[in-house]
């Protein structure tokens, strides 16, 4: 049956459905997990690569930047951290758009654009490539973790679709309800970013493809505010940086063992 309407976006089927849109969302349940979690300092947000390799050149990512590969979490503006799963290609697009987005309301209103009105901006786009023919849904999914003074830390998630929710904690990508229901069992309303940072990477450590938890299959970011200035202050973790983390998470031993062993 999903053959005869499938064909183009615009197109209901007689059940109501429309499957370019649900063809999109099977894309990114196969893409590497996105992970985040809002504490009550803090958003933290971890992500699974996919693309890695001895020859691929990640020397950008170890010096210069603002630190991550630039392949699932990205600086969106001085207040948002994005993640993204799903085609690397249309994440680009959709983070230049929404990089332009914040920097016209910066410019229109000298503030940082408030956390889902950013959302509400890329979701308007996304909603648009679903209602027009000739136009291709975008393979995305995003996790908005930011930061506003109206509403303090927030978390936000939107999908091909151009639906878009607010969430405690939440994941995106492959074996995503694995980690919701690990995430439901150990979250809690009163949870720090110190607790919040163990609790993704144990997540991670459990959800992800991976047999170890390295730098080379993983990014890290955090979003806490600076308490002598009052702003917002975006953190995404270098390769270094996030070694150093597993390592005083205890979550390198997998890695130790198999040195041992050899």
């Amino acid at each position: 049956m999903a053959r005869r309407y499938d064909s183009r976006t615009t197109i209901f089927s007689p059940e109501g459905r429309l499957y370019q849109i649900e063809y999109a969302m099977e894309a990114i349940s196969h893409a590497g997990t996105v992970l985040g979690v809002l504490a009550t300092d803090g958003v933290v947000l971890a992500a699974e690569k996919k693309v890695t390799g001895k020859l691929l050149d990640l020397s950008s990512a170890k010096d210069g930047g603002y630190g991550g590969s630039g392949e699932k979490l990205y600086l969106l503006n001085s207040n948002v951290i994005g993640g993204v799963a799903g085609l690397t290609a249309d994440a680009n697009s959709l983070v230049n758009f929404a990089r332009s987005a914040a920097q016209r309301h910066l410019l229109t209103y000298n503030e940082d654009i408030p956390v889902e009105l950013l959302a509400q901006r890329l979701c308007d786009m996304k909603q648009g490539y679903t209602q027009f023919g000739g136009l291709r849904p975008f393979g995305v999914s995003l996790l908005y973790a930011g930061y506003d003074p109206h509403y303090q830390f927030q978390l936000y998630h939107s999908d091909p679709s151009g639906n878009y929710s607010g969430w405690k904690a939440t994941c995106i990508g492959a074996n995503n309800g694995t980690a919701q229901s690990l995430l439901k069992q150990e979250y809690k309303d009163d949870i720090g970013v110190k607790e919040a940072i163990g609790l993704v990477l144990r997540t991670m450590s459990k959800t992800m493809d991976s047999t170890t938890l390295g730098s080379e299959k993983l990014e890290f970011a955090v979003l806490t505010v600076d308490p002598e200035t009052n702003k917002p202050k975006a953190k995404i973790y270098r390769p270094a940086e996030i070694d150093a983390l597993l390592l005083s998470e205890g979550l390198t031993k997998k890695e130790d063992d198999a040195e041992m062993k050899s």
